[in-house]
């Protein structure tokens, strides 16, 4: 079964965030734990660490900006 990955809410005041950049390659196997993407606010840059083992589906583009909940990829 796949864990969906969407941009998440980092502040109270957070609607949308960048994916300024995928740190692991579509298709590579990442650990949980391991930093996957950066995200941009307003506010910060952060790394965003995968929730689980498994293979990395990248269904967004880096240096685009999408709404919190927005799916930008999964693992499986």
């Amino acid at each position: 079964m796949a864990t969906k990955l969407t941009i998440p809410k980092l502040q109270m005041s957070t609607t949308e965030g960048t994916l300024a950049e995928w740190l692991v390659d579509d298709g590579a196997t990442v650990e949980a734990g391991q930093p996957i993407y950066s995200l941009e606010t307003d506010k910060s840059v952060q790394e965003i660490e995968a929730p689980e083992s498994g293979t990395l589906t990248q269904s967004a583009a880096a240096g685009e900006t999408y709404p919190v909940g927005h799916e930008i990829g999964e693992i499986s």
